[in-house]
């Protein structure tokens, strides 16, 4: 059996200048599946994970223009309905396309819990922008009243910000391991936008306000479940070095030292490329074998050895 974890990004759901309709999101995913669904014909199972961005912007508006006649939900909260909707989407889109190609698999989403320290040094240091944007009037009003910290986002306007902890395990990760390793053709879609970010207290598991790295939580998810392939779709088809400049070279196979190396000195950054290449040191140096890294579009090509850029631990 061949096996996978899949990242997929958020121009696969969600694209640049469109508003968020489900039908924009139906057509955008039902393309992604096709891909997906391309691996699968050639003998793998995988699990998908997803981001959230825009999907739980929308819920937290939401949250606040019917702050007053419905109550109001926890970041938690919101979080588990984003993956719920991006769930139920590409299980549907994905169970199409297996239908029409008489294939017997199954889409299966969960909604996946991801543990984090609450001693984490980020819940001491909130950084992540969510939700709308609001006046500095607003922004006092909201931070005084709801204990929020706002700071101005440089878009224009003030934004709420929380913490971005560390993912450290996947409490779903034993039923993931059934379905992925069993006997059945099951595609888990897992760790949607990150998971929701929950804390031990007490012997239960606590859901915080907080958000993860949606790779960070998809290279945990891979090394709990015993996976040693993590794949990470984007919207180009390499890693480059020098991205967008006239130096700019296509990374084909790579070491992971190689790759430690060019992280180190600030190739990849912060906001783009450093979150995904991150993800990969992390997944290889807690026992991976191989991460890709290319475009929903040459993933077929790339599996069978004609593109993306591949990161080895050797």
């Amino acid at each position: 059996m061949k096996t996978a974890v899949v990242a997929i990004g958020g121009n696969a759901i969600l694209r640049s200048g469109e508003r968020g309709t489900v039908e924009e999101q139906r057509r955008n995913i039902r393309e992604t599946a096709r891909h997906l669904a391309d691996m699968i014909g050639v003998g793998y199972d995988i699990v998908v994970t997803h981001g959230n961005g825009p999907q739980v912007g929308a819920i937290l508006l939401q949250n606040e223009a019917a702050r007053d006649r419905v109550p109001p939900m926890p970041l938690d909260v919101c979080g588990a309905e984003s993956q719920g909707l991006i769930g139920y989407l590409l299980q549907q889109e994905l169970t199409g396309v297996f239908r029409e190609r008489g294939m017997p698999h199954t889409a299966v989403s969960l909604i996946t819990q991801v543990v984090v320290r609450e001693d984490d040094p980020a819940f001491k240091n909130p950084t992540k922008f969510i939700g709308p944007f609001y006046t500095r009037e607003e922004s006092k009003v909201l931070s005084a009243r709801k204990g929020w910290v706002m700071r101005e986002d440089p878009r224009g306007g003030y934004r709420r910000v929380v913490p971005s902890p560390e993912p450290v395990d996947i409490v779903e990760k034993e039923a993931i391991k059934r379905l992925v390793f069993g006997d059945g053709h099951h595609v888990v879609i897992a760790a949607g936008g990150g998971g929701v970010p929950v804390v031990e207290r007490d012997g239960r598991y606590v859901g915080v306000e907080a958000v993860v790295d949606k790779d960070l939580a998809s290279s945990v998810l891979a090394t709990a479940i015993g996976e040693k392939f993590f794949i990470i779709l984007t919207d180009v088809p390499y890693v480059y070095t020098g991205f967008g400049t006239e130096n700019e070279r296509e990374i084909g196979e790579v070491s992971l030292e190689e790759i430690e190396d060019l992280y180190e000195k600030g190739e990849f950054p912060p906001g783009s490329m450093g979150p995904k290449i991150l993800a990969a040191i992390r997944f290889l140096r807690q026992g991976g074998e191989s991460v890709l890294i290319t475009s929903p579009e040459e993933l077929l090509s790339a599996l069978d050895g004609g593109g993306g850029t591949w990161i080895r631990r050797r």
